[in-house]
């Protein structure tokens, strides 16, 4: 354990597929990675706490829920860059453990996490290499451990986005922190950890459905809209990530500032919300997916707002104009919180804005999207006519992340070799491999449907459950339905899961398998779900139009 400098596997483009070992590949530092692996391992010490205080009837404050959570979020890969950040979190976490641990009646049983402490940045250190994944040595428990981790990591951001709409849900922050205890039970099976990873898959539908209600009960049901992907003349600025709060405080301070504002990446839903729909200094969306942001956030030329993660490490030539908030952190960087009354100010970014130039022109025209579940199901007998026509032979979900690596290329090259009459269906920023192309429509309906955010993607789940019934059908396998999904991080970690705890097989993942899952626990998805992953885009397109 102690040869490598790190060891974090928890996303697509880990090193070799096996690990980065050295340096994260996301940019984060081998000091980085063992401060949150020690705030993922004394969080999960807090959990042991509330979760024995529960069991003796106690109740937990909804602060301390909310702290689990957003420690989470913040270790999701390309969140939070900033050391001191989790040193803080850190330190905070074991005083709220340690207050807490004082109303435990029967201390006993308690992990070791539970009762571990520290109160100096050595005693930090020293520990910090002894709790990472490693740390685990049988490679099936550790998997599954992983998996589970991962997973909880995924439904604390949409935990984290309900709660800034002050929707919450006790059960599944409950649950979530017994989840947590129990990867450090060194007495659970593997069979037991299989049946506690579908159990987080079912927790997750509740976690997104939450969300779905947050989000559609603020801001209105999602409507099918044109999204402008040019520019104007005035000075801007560029928000990314995904919180919809934010976008909100960030649209209502620039009204009348002379400022327009854009989207960017996961942002560009926020389009078709109709809350937002009244400002008209809400202009368009810049850019692409994350990875492209540092040519992308340099042309720009005003201020970015980053508000969860996604974020890379800047250049130096517009570090100056990147503010971070929420999970998100960068050293270096502004970072703005809220006060007491959740209220944020962002006048430090519109003054800045108002002395940079315009954007420069990347690129002219519209994408479409608005196609989240209320605006679908708006359209289901259209929908199912089109299938029963013969006009729409098959949909395609194509959901989940984008990333640099070329081998990404296939969700493109995917998209343009599917048939003229099949449909794809996604959300996230997997979106932005296709979203421009010229796919065209099949009796007025888009090719591409876009639900929204990574964060909607329960919409597709609801789609195809609505479609299921309108075709009267047992089994939501037998649809005319494929899942080709493109992953990258923890968010779709618990989409996969809660796939699984709806019955949904055969999904395939690419561009590769993930690297956390031993060949035992992989064996088990092949086996009960038949998960897969890709191989050519002719192949497996072959392979889906024969399901």
């Amino acid at each position: 354990m102690m040869e490598n400098k790190m060891f974090c596997y928890q996303c697509q483009e880990t090193a070799g597929c096996t690990g980065c070992t050295k340096f994260g590949v996301c940019g984060k530092s081998p000091d980085l990675a063992r401060m949150q692996d020690l705030l993922i391992y004394v969080t999960k010490g807090l959990s042991a706490v509330t979760t024995a205080l529960r069991a003796e009837g106690k109740s937990v404050p909804a602060n301390v829920n909310h702290y689990v959570t957003i420690n989470l979020f913040t270790t999701i890969t390309n969140a939070n860059f900033d050391d001191e950040i989790f040193y803080e979190r850190v330190f905070e976490t074991l005083k709220i453990k340690n207050q807490l641990l004082n109303k435990v009646e029967d201390k006993d049983s308690l992990a070791e996490a539970a009762l571990w402490t520290a109160n100096t940045r050595e005693e930090l250190d020293a520990k910090s290499p002894t709790v990472g994944v490693l740390a685990t040595k049988d490679e099936d428990i550790r998997s599954l451990r992983e998996l589970i981790i991962y997973g909880l990591k995924g439904l604390a951001a949409y935990m984290k986005h309900a709660n800034e709409l002050d929707y919450d849900n006790e059960e599944i922050s409950a649950f979530m922190q017994k989840a947590l205890n129990a990867t450090l039970n060194d007495n659970l099976t593997v069979d037991e950890l299989v049946a506690l990873t579908l159990e987080t898959g079912k927790v997750g539908v509740d976690g997104m459905a939450l969300l779905d209600s947050a989000n559609t009960g603020t801001y209105g049901n999602p409507e099918i809209t044109k999204v402008n992907i040019g520019v104007g003349t005035r000075p801007g600025i560029l928000i990314s990530g995904h919180d919809l709060k934010d976008m909100e405080q960030l649209l209502e301070q620039t009204k009348d500032s002379g400022v327009d504002v854009y989207t960017h990446s996961e942002m560009l839903p926020a389009h078709y919300y109709p809350a937002f729909k009244k400002y008209s200094h809400f202009v368009g969306n810049y850019g692409n997916a994350w990875w492209k942001q540092k040519e992308e956030f340099e042309s720009f030329n005003g201020p970015i707002l980053m508000t969860t993660n996604c974020v890379v490490p800047p250049l130096a030539s517009y570090k100056d104009r990147l503010f971070t908030t929420g999970a998100s952190g960068v050293p270096g960087c502004t970072h703005i919180d809220k006060d007491e009354n959740g209220h944020k100010d962002f006048s430090e970014i519109i003054e800045l804005a108002k002395t940079c130039q315009p954007p420069v022109e990347i690129e002219k025209g519209e994408i479409i999207g608005g196609f989240a579940h209320n605006q679908v199901f708006a359209l289901a007998d259209q929908v199912v006519d089109a299938v029963k026509s013969g006009a729409i032979r098959k949909f395609f979900v194509m959901a989940g992340c984008d990333g640099r690596q070329r081998s990404r290329n296939y969700y493109t090259d995917f998209a343009k070799a599917l048939p003229k009459d099949t449909v794809i269906m996604t959300a996230g920023c997997a979106k932005y491999k296709y979203n421009k192309l010229e796919l065209g429509d099949i009796n007025g309906i888009p090719r591409v449907l876009d639900a929204g955010q990574c964060n909607d993607s329960y919409s597709l789940a609801l789609i195809a459950l609505k479609l299921k019934e309108a075709f009267e059908l047992s089994d939501i396998n037998d649809l005319p339905l494929a899942f080709n999904i493109a992953w990258y991080e923890q968010k779709a970690v618990i989409v996969l899961l809660s796939l699984l705890y709806l019955g949904v097989k055969n999904i395939h993942l690419g561009p590769t398998l993930p690297a956390f899952l031993s060949p035992n626990v992989a064996k088990v998805l092949v086996d009960n779900f038949g998960i897969a992953g890709i191989v050519t885009v002719e192949d497996d397109i072959e392979l889906f139009l024969a399901q």
